[in-house]
């Protein structure tokens, strides 16, 4: 391999022995922490900076900007680094201190913002991100929320991935939706290749409003958004999905560190939520489906909040992490 960048994709599926044992149905985790990053951002990292180069609208050299709650913002710095694009992240104060320092590690220059402020505040994350574009000469905004080839990495690599290691098997999808990405991209293709037979299911968290509920806060970092419909990002394809479920915070906790003692796979939130809702699905999908659910990132990301007993505790969370 000549770089890095090779190594993004081609990530394992790994099928669910014990928690799924008593289900009608496979359920199939398809491992994105395996990407050089440690999250599916690497695809979309890689691709959106591919694309603006060849496009001409990254130029050689030219600084990224990016607001993101920490794995778009690594994927940019390692893909960054390789290329040669310093990279400006604006990021959350909930960011996890294992996140900060992969970013720093890369080089990455980190801005703090109000991730609370609603989308028309000069606040607001990506508005800060914006201004610090215009003041630095030739900097170029990957914009993560808005930029099709976001969708558009998980439609030619995940999608096609899934498809070809189950041998076209998969009956139904299951993503968490952040950005929207993945089960936008992944799914329209599985949509396409399955002439349509496929079922795509987005997991949302409680606070989010992409299942149409009030929004509040949210506990699971990277997904979910707070504000409603008209401001929802521009690579979330409501249309692509069949349904949408959200679930609590205490399931969502309680799903990483099952999934840590009974199938040792050390994952993030964002997975437990999507593989607690895949298992939900499987419970009552036809007997013989199989159930391919995407975990975004690694666990290790999150060592001193979802597998930190005094951070689940200042959460309401304690009980969910108690581990043997």
């Amino acid at each position: 391999m000549s770089s890095a960048a090779e190594l993004v994709g081609n990530t394992p599926l790994v099928e669910l022995r014990n928690l799924a044992a008593n289900l009608p149905s496979r359920v199939l985790v398809k491992l994105e922490g395996r990407n050089p990053g440690g999250s599916a951002k690497d695809r979309v990292a890689l691709n959106i900076i591919r694309e603006a180069e060849a496009s001409g609208e990254l130029v050689p050299g030219a600084t990224i900007v990016e607001s993101s709650s920490g794995n778009t913002g690594i994927g940019l710095a390692l893909i960054g680094r390789l290329t040669g694009h310093p990279v400006v992240i604006v990021h959350t104060a909930q960011i996890s201190a294992e996140k900060r320092q992969m970013l720093r590690a890369y080089g990455a220059t980190l801005v703090e913002a109000d991730w609370d402020a609603p989308p028309e505040s000069p606040d607001n994350a990506r508005a800060v991100a914006e201004r610090i574009a215009g003041s630095i000469p030739g900097a170029w905004q990957s914009k993560q929320f808005e930029n099709r080839n976001n969708p558009a990495a998980h439609y030619r690599t995940t999608g096609p991935e899934i498809w070809h290691q189950t041998a076209g098997r998969v009956s139904h999808f299951v993503a968490s939706i952040g950005t929207g990405g993945s089960v936008s991209g992944a799914g329209r293709f599985l949509k396409e290749a399955s002439a349509g037979a496929v079922r795509v299911i987005g997991a949302n968290p409680s606070g989010s409003t992409y299942a149409g509920e009030p929004d509040g806060p949210i506990l699971v970092d990277g997904v979910g958004t707070r504000w409603q419909r008209d401001w929802w990002p521009h690579t979330f394809d409501r249309n692509i999905l069949d349904e949408v479920h959200t679930l609590g915070n205490s399931p969502v906790y309680e799903m990483v560190h099952s999934l840590a003692r009974e199938e040792s796979l050390l994952l993030g939130p964002s997975s437990g939520l999507a593989v607690a809702v895949a298992l939900d699905v499987a419970r009552s999908a036809p007997p013989g489906s199989v159930v391919v659910v995407i975990s975004p990132d690694t666990g290790l990301n999150y060592l001193t909040k979802a597998f930190n007993p005094h951070w689940l505790e200042s959460e309401g969370l304690a009980a969910q992490g108690e581990t043997p």
